[in-house]
């Protein structure tokens, strides 16, 4: 009995090693294409990330620090005459606002010590007390030193040292 492909005219050897024109030549093409999607998907990534990577370190700047000299006032009379001396540092947003606080210093700090001569002990000796007395001073330190000039750029209020006697 002879094969269909004997029949026909072929060897069974022949007719397996045979197959359509061209197979070979699409296997390649796909597994270029593949391979290409996969490389140009995966640098593309890459560059997004980069890109996020670099806007996120020019957006965090280290901080900026101004430490103000030693205020000591007179505090607001309940009975007993006390007095606060308290050390300050303003945190600003660039080299830029502290040099514009500096330039500004006796303006700075007239404004801290009618504000901190005008507080009672009592109002400041709780924690609540000074964060409310810290807000207030970033508050008074922003408004502008002339008129139509921009506000300062002070983020907050630090007490290094508090007491009162």
């Amino acid at each position: 009995m002879a094969s269909r492909s004997a029949v026909k005219g072929k060897t069974d050897s022949e007719s397996r090693t045979e197959k359509k024109p061209g197979g070979k030549k699409m296997a390649v093409i796909a597994v270029s294409s593949v391979l290409a999607l996969s490389a140009a998907g995966g640098g593309a990534a890459w560059y997004m990330n980069r890109a996020q990577d670099g806007a996120s370190t020019r957006a965090e700047q280290p901080p900026v620090f101004v430490t103000l000299d030693t205020f000591t006032v007179n505090l607001r009379s309940e009975g007993d005459e006390q007095h606060l001396q308290t050390n300050l540092t303003l945190k600003v947003n660039d080299e830029a606002a502290a040099e514009a606080v500096k330039l500004h210093m006796p303006e700075v700090r007239n404004r801290i010590v009618l504000l901190l001569s005008s507080k009672a002990a009592s109002e400041i000796l709780g924690v609540e007390g000074k964060k409310k007395l810290a807000a207030e001073l970033v508050s008074e330190i922003r408004q502008p030193f002339r008129d139509g000039a921009p506000e300062q750029r002070i983020q907050s209020v630090l007490f290094t040292s508090f007491v009162i006697q």
